[in-house]
């Protein structure tokens, strides 16, 4: 979309909050409140005013789809964007960054920063698109500026860099241990810490080339977020300076938006060192994430059903720890990540859902009555919406050319995504969502006393 008809439409949409007469004119006072920004404020998530409660979805996609063809599929991408608006579902977490060469394996490509230090301004713009069309539908995007895993480069690709491009050692035979060993060098390495910083002043700083606005004056952007599931790992000092470093940087640029860290929360694995009540403790830092995969972390089992109970124990004892813990820290909470797969762990889209459809009922209504309670659970963000998107390669990687769906590169395509024809996941989604929307203002924002 060009700017000029940009402008035009959001003309239109913003026309009538400026129609006011002398009798409702809003006090200086009211207009601050009346930003758009989301705040923190206590426990509690604030927007205009109101508490903000949400069901929202992963669209970490979402820049690369926003690209101009042949590289994305912007008429899809307002299909997309327009059937989550309508089913309620208004907050994305969108994957922000991506690194590497366009050649490496297992992850988003193009990317957006195919060499050190060097953007690719087609993929920016992806992501301005992006937040233009988010804007028209009122929507907000959670910005995900790292990853600690392969499939968008992200911290194994910067130590590549700093190392002279040594092999990263992807895991393809399993050895998770050795990657993430391989990745975590990330926090004891200045140079490749150096390149993160780089993009997070020039992504924090940039001006969108569709609307004209800078990011950080953008209240489309919910929170920047430092980097998906980043675990400290054998580096677990290094780690904590790194999230209070990198949160300390971000405020100083913008002080405007929520700064979260991307955690998945205390797991299972005792050497991830995620240390998540440290982390969410700093000072910039303004709530806290969790994330829950009763099948990745070997709880749930599709094949053998008996072990769905003791997985959904664990589940609801994994929201109540990380809940206490927010409470605790005195900030919101947000359960960021959580899917299952299709029944009898099938990737076909044509497999049924009844037990992802049973399970997906169970954490939204755990999120919705902790929510409901007044308790520091904010929000939800399942993974992940594929929309009209559909495998490629059913089961196997993705390669470039393919839809964008819900499962990363470097995972089995086809595995967690949700497709606009789950009739019965997407009715679960939708009653939530807007059950989220109405929760009744049952607590009084005003005796929250710490405002982020």
């Amino acid at each position: 979309m060009q700017l000029k008809s940009w402008a035009m439409a959001m003309s239109l949409v913003l026309a009538p909050c400026f129609i006011s007469s002398a009798g409702n004119a809003k006090t200086a006072s009211q207009l601050r409140q009346l930003d758009h920004f989301v705040r923190a404020q206590g426990t509690q998530f604030v927007l205009d005013g109101k508490p903000y409660h949400f069901v929202g979805t992963n669209f970490w996609y979402g820049m690369n789809l926003a690209m101009a063809a042949p590289d994305g599929d912007q008429a899809r991408l307002r299909r997309e964007l327009d059937r989550l608006r309508q089913l309620g579902v208004t907050n994305l977490r969108i994957m922000a960054s991506s690194e590497g060469p366009n050649t490496a394996p297992y992850r988003m490509r193009p990317a957006l920063q195919p060499q050190a230090g060097q953007y690719d301004e087609r993929v920016y713009q992806g992501l301005d698109v992006l937040l233009a069309e988010m804007k028209l539908r009122g929507m907000k995007g959670v910005l995900c500026l790292g990853d600690f895993w392969q499939w968008s480069g992200g911290f194994a690709q910067y130590v590549s860099w700093a190392e002279g491009d040594s092999a990263i050692p992807y895991p393809d035979h399993g050895d998770w241990d050795g990657f993430q060993k391989y990745s975590a060098r990330f926090y004891s390495n200045a140079k490749a810490m150096g390149y993160y910083s780089s993009f997070v002043d020039a992504i924090v700083t940039r001006i969108n080339s569709v609307t004209g606005q800078a990011y950080r004056d953008d209240a489309t952007i919910m929170a920047w977020q430092l980097a998906n599931e980043p675990r400290g790992m054998d580096h677990p000092q290094e780690f904590v300076q790194w999230v209070a470093e990198s949160s300390n940087r971000i405020r100083k640029l913008d002080r405007n938006h929520l700064i979260t860290v991307g955690s998945e929360g205390t797991t299972p694995s005792s050497d991830a060192h995620t240390l998540p009540e440290v982390v969410h403790a700093l000072p910039n830092i303004d709530y806290l994430t969790f994330h829950i995969w009763i099948q990745n972390w070997g709880l749930y089992d599709p094949l053998h059903s008996e072990t769905y109970a003791s997985s959904l124990d664990f589940a609801h004892e994994y929201i109540k720890t990380h809940v206490a813990m927010a409470e605790r820290l005195h900030k919101p909470a947000v359960l960021e990540e959580f899917g299952i797969a299709r029944d009898q762990g099938s990737f076909s889209p044509a497999a049924s859902v009844k037990q992802r459809d049973a399970y997906y009922a169970d954490l939204f209504s755990s999120v919705y009555k902790s929510a409901q309670s007044g308790s520091a659970l904010n929000g939800v963000n399942f993974w992940a919406w594929a929309g009209e998107g559909r495998p490629v390669h059913v089961g196997g990687n993705w390669e470039t050319g393919d839809a964008w769906i819900g499962d990363p590169p470097h995972e089995p395509q086809g595995w967690y995504s949700v497709y606009d024809e789950d009739i019965g996941t997407v009715a679960i989604i939708r009653d939530y969502a807007h059950a989220m929307q109405q929760l009744p203002a049952s607590w009084d924002v005003r005796h929250q006393q710490t405002t982020r």
